[in-house]
């Protein structure tokens, strides 16, 4: 190393922006090295950060929304200028519309360059209007106090707010001059105390719960963090509790009050409309989680959620309220502990329910659910799942299999983007301690054809990871959907390569299931083998033999 320079960038902005995201806690960083942004490189051993260097960068979003997801905090994704960060720019559009915290660093030109096309490298008209029409905020800074300033907004956003995608652009120059910041601001500030809700609106809302003959929860992403709580609400109200893919298990989905992850299904949908009154815990509710226009609901609404602008959102409150879906909950039980001192008044017999979700499901797509059950039943009970939008994720395994805590399915309905599920499942893997669960990753042969060079990643970074292709030949939605509108089916049927020597070259262990019967011992196999695992089943195994009774993941009785 030459000294003399390292000496000359001993206290950068580049450490200093550094420096105050590992202060909140943050240990690990997802990206590439580039040119560019090499001070922001140069920090990360000193700090003790774990460096995750992905294949593309948009696996680097994608890894760092996994990482988050397990950790609680926000993803950090480092870029070059240009091309670096305009590969990012899916992962942060899905992380605005999944409210996903990412928070996203890359260099700039110098300032005083701005606008000027003179051809410098990556040069980018405007990175900041750029980012900033897609994620939360996209803020150019224009000194080390600046760019400190901009990491602590960030993070208040992402403690208080509705947690999305921010992105700080450090103009080049900025970036690699002395930061002038005292140590006591790349401090972490003080964590605000949850939000609570209005108390009249908090008294209103007890009221109504409290008289309910027929109440119901649904819980969305927003209250995925809050389900001690949430499944405290339920049992004092005897309320069954439906989820979005995004809430999926805020209340275990083994408890009797739980009808699942199954907003989706109109089974589901209809015990929430039917209900006298709905409490709807952090979801705006959106067409992509309903598969539905609207819900409509019959009875009285008590919506709560961190964002105003989400309490009428797609359906009009009776009552809303502002605040921490934690922090209301709570206050909602101690007020209904006065209101309702001998509940539950009612423990509901969810069966029917159950039943007809379960018919629903086998009936939308009956061979993709059988696999999806074999596949269920083969995992570890305490398995965080990463899946893309592949057909064996949104038709079934993201309903059959029940899990018992939230945060372990990784999966983005509202975006849908295909190359989610393996970088998810890396950055879910990477945040796990030593032994830590296991993670597997379930995404179709298309899917994986948009990151398989992520595997490269995995074996990097010496992973246990298990991936699971389930190969149907291509874009098989989009095939049927041609089909129904008339037109010979074009640019749907791929070329797909031998997936178990292509593992075994990027330096991970290849596996295929060719028969039903092969399915679970294979993924048994893979997931007990450790390292980096892909199994690969044709669609065909999994459409040879009914469903299984049960999707009970092993290990768990």
């Amino acid at each position: 190393m030459n000294a003399d320079i390292a000496a000359q960038y001993a206290d950068t902005t580049g450490r200093a922006v550094l420096e105050t995201i590992r202060a909140y806690g943050v240990t690990a960083v997802f990206g590439i090295p580039g040119t560019h942004n090499l001070e922001l490189y140069r920090p990360l051993d000193d700090l003790g950060m774990r460096v995750v260097t992905t294949r593309h960068e948009q696996g680097a979003g994608y890894g760092a929304d996994g990482w988050a997801q397990q950790t609680g905090l926000p993803g950090v994704v480092i870029t070059t200028s240009g091309p670096g960060l305009q590969n990012a720019m899916s992962a942060i559009g899905t992380a605005f519309c999944e409210s996903r915290p990412l928070l996203v660093l890359s260099p700039g030109v110098a300032l005083g360059a701005e606008f000027r096309d003179v051809g410098t490298l990556h040069e980018t008209k405007d990175a900041t209007a750029m980012v900033g029409a897609i994620a939360e905020w996209s803020r150019r800074v224009t000194s080390g106090t600046d760019a400190v300033d901009a990491v602590h907004d960030a993070f208040a956003l992402f403690r208080s707010g509705r947690p999305r995608p921010v992105h700080i652009e450090i103009p080049l120059d900025v970036l690699e001059a002395p930061a002038g910041v005292a140590a006591a601001a790349r401090a972490a500030r003080p964590a605000p105390a949850p939000a609570a809700g209005d108390a009249a609106s908090v008294r209103e809302a007890a009221r109504l719960l409290a008289g309910a003959e027929r109440p119901m929860i649904l819980a969305g992403g927003g209250a995925s963090r809050a389900g001690r709580a949430v499944t405290a609400l339920a049992e004092r109200l005897g309320a069954p509790v439906v989820t979005t893919l995004n809430g999926k298990a805020t209340v275990d989905e083994h408890h009797p009050l739980s009808l699942g992850s199954n907003l989706r299904l109109a089974a589901a949908r209809g015990v929430a409309e039917d209900a006298d009154v709905l409490l709807v815990l952090g979801s705006k509710l959106g067409e992509a989680e309903l598969w539905a226009p609207a819900l409509a609901a019959r009875g009285a609404v008590v919506r709560v959620d961190i964002s105003a602008a989400q309490l009428h959102k797609n359906l009009d409150a009776t009552v809303g309220i502002v605040g921490d879906c934690t922090a209301v909950a709570e206050q909602l039980l101690a007020l209904l502990a006065e209101l309702l001192p001998d509940a539950p008044r009612r423990q509901p017999d969810l069966t029917r329910e159950h039943i007809a979700i379960a018919a629903e499901i086998a009936e939308a797509a009956p061979d993709t659910v059988a696999l999806a059950h074999t596949i269920a039943a083969a995992l570890p009970h305490d398995a965080i799942v990463a899946g893309d939008s592949s057909q064996i994720v949104y038709l079934a395994l993201a309903n059959v299999l029940t899990q018992p805590r939230p945060h372990s399915m990784l999966y983005t309905p509202t975006y849908a983007t295909l190359g989610y599920g393996l970088p998810a499942a890396i950055g879910a893997r990477v945040a796990q301690p030593e032994g830590g669960r296991p993670v597997v990753a379930v995404v179709g042969d298309g899917a994986l054809m948009f990151c398989v060079n992520e595997l490269a990643t995995a074996v990097e970074q010496r992973l246990d990871l298990t991936v699971v292709c389930v190969d149907n030949g291509g874009y098989a939605e989009i095939k049927q959907n041609e089909v129904d509108r008339g037109i010979r089916p074009v640019g749907v049927d791929l070329v797909q390569p031998d997936w178990v020597a292509l593992a075994n070259a990027f330096g991970a262990t290849g596996r295929r299931a060719d028969a039903p019967a092969d399915i679970a011992p294979a993924l048994a196999a893979a997931i007990d083998a450790g390292g980096v695992q892909l199994v690969h089943i044709p669609q065909h195994a999994g459409s040879q033999h009914p469903a299984a009774e049960s999707s009970t993941p092993r290990g768990e009785s």
